[in-house]
């Protein structure tokens, strides 16, 4: 009789934690929706004091532009060698420069960039906000009526995505200068053909239009999740610490699911 009522009282509790972690869950989503909306309505704001924004710009990009200019030239030359040697089987190896430049505009600049981003600048956001939290600044910042999302979050978000296309920029323009290098320089690729098959090929609207809107996206995204990530996160170092990770591992399947999204959407407008 016991064991019956046991399992009657533990059918409750089953349902009571299940509909408590749905509510927090769908409160947490309803936070997060409300943060973001204020930080777009700052944009205004923000661009009033652009000198926040400018220093942020400086610390996201130009401690960023090592890796992504690095990391883009490698890629353009694993591009440039894979393609030549695809298109070879073909009889089309003079279309290497078309297919260096659609592949890093429309795909792996922007995407891989993002990646980058978020592993390089989104950690830092999100610490430097974890730690500010852990040391009470936030709430200091309160006390004496000064809004922390106004003067903190909002900077560093409209940075982020300022700073996202930049560099999103910069790794294609290298990438495509390391195809170059890879399938003119080294193989012996006409480079007449190379540039005016790129030339031809490339629409500026279709290509890299979408690649600029796509890096807009996946700049609001990054920055986003590590403001909130940081913004959320408990006050210890344990907590700062799992934020980080949240931050990476949460932006990268933004930007991979959403550059799906962004693909389909673009390619059947």
């Amino acid at each position: 009789m016991s064991q019956t009522t046991n399992q009657v009282a533990a059918k409750p509790s089953w349902l009571a934690n299940l509909g408590f972690s749905t509510r927090q869950r769908l409160a947490d989503w309803g936070y997060g929706a409300r943060l973001f909306w204020r930080l777009v309505m700052l944009l205004g704001p923000a661009l009033k004091r652009f000198g926040l924004i400018r220093d942020q710009i400086h610390f996201l990009g130009n401690y960023s532009l090592a890796i992504i200019t690095v990391s883009g030239l490698f890629v353009g030359f694993v591009l440039g060698l894979q393609g030549y040697y695809t298109l070879q089987r073909y009889g089309s190896s003079e279309a290497l420069g078309l297919l260096v430049a659609l592949g890093l505009v429309r795909e792996l600049g922007p995407v891989v960039t993002a990646l980058l981003f978020a592993g390089r600048a989104g950690t830092s956001l999100t610490a430097e906000i974890g730690l500010m939290k852990a040391g009470e600044q936030l709430s200091a910042m309160e006390m004496m009526a000064v809004d922390p999302v106004r003067r903190i979050l909002a900077p560093r978000f409209w940075a982020g995505v300022f700073t996202m296309p930049l560099l999103a920029a910069v790794f294609s323009a290298v990438g495509i200068i390391g195809g170059w290098a890879v399938g003119v320089v080294m193989i012996g690729v006409d480079a007449g053909s190379f540039w005016s098959q790129m030339q031809g090929g490339v629409d500026w609207m279709r290509d890299v239009g979408n690649g600029v809107i796509k890096s807009v996206v996946f700049g609001i995204t990054v920055s986003f999740v590590a403001l909130l990530q940081g913004f959320e996160a408990q006050p210890t170092p344990e907590g700062v610490s799992r934020a980080t990770t949240r931050t990476v591992v949460v932006a990268s399947l933004s930007v991979l699911g959403l550059d799906f999204l962004l693909t389909a959407m673009m390619f059947s407008i």
